[in-house]
């Protein structure tokens, strides 16, 4: 039964991990972009109608799809100094409800998110700027980094009750 789960949570991380590097790549769109812009507004004094914007619409994504892996890796902020300074035992609690409060959060968070998103599919949405790139596909981003992160939440959940510890793969 342990390997069961120990599969799915292998399997959730293994996802959140494809996503956190191919939102890594988003970075070099987005200096590129910055960078066009800067040299075109003040060597060229031809601003673009794109550059910020498009950094705008893909930082979004950027920073939404890396979030779930970086849970994993423990990259949020963290209280260190003074979970560390507690009993094991508090500290596996502090995790676990912390866990139970991303997943609830995420779940919360998704009710409004994904009727917007779809709102913006249906409605074809867009920028309403001299560029007017569509907004939808940067919305739809959201519920779905929800979902992802929700279940990197469940997997570490499983991982530290199973495991009783924290590995990162």
């Amino acid at each position: 039964m342990h390997s069961l789960f120990l599969c799915f949570v292998n399997a959730i991380t293994s996802v959140n991990r494809f996503f956190f590097r191919l939102a890594s790549l988003f970075i070099f769109i987005i200096v590129f972009s910055m960078f066009y812009e800067v040299i075109s507004r003040y060597i060229f004094h031809a601003p673009t109608t794109w550059g910020l914007e498009l950094a705008t619409l893909l930082f979004g994504p950027y920073f939404l799809l890396g979030g779930a892996y970086l849970l994993h890796l423990k990259g949020h902020v963290n209280l260190d100094i003074i979970k560390n300074s507690l009993p094991k035992p508090i500290q596996k609690g502090l995790e676990v409800f912390a866990y139970v409060v991303i997943i609830i959060f995420c779940f919360i968070l998704f009710q409004y998110a994904y009727p917007a998103a779809v709102d913006s599919f249906n409605y074809k949405e867009t920028t309403f700027s001299a560029w007017n790139p569509p907004l939808w596909p940067t919305k739809l981003v959201i519920p779905f980094a929800l979902i992802l992160l929700s279940l990197q939440s469940v997997a570490e959940l499983i991982r530290l009750l199973i495991q009783g510890k924290e590995k990162p793969v």
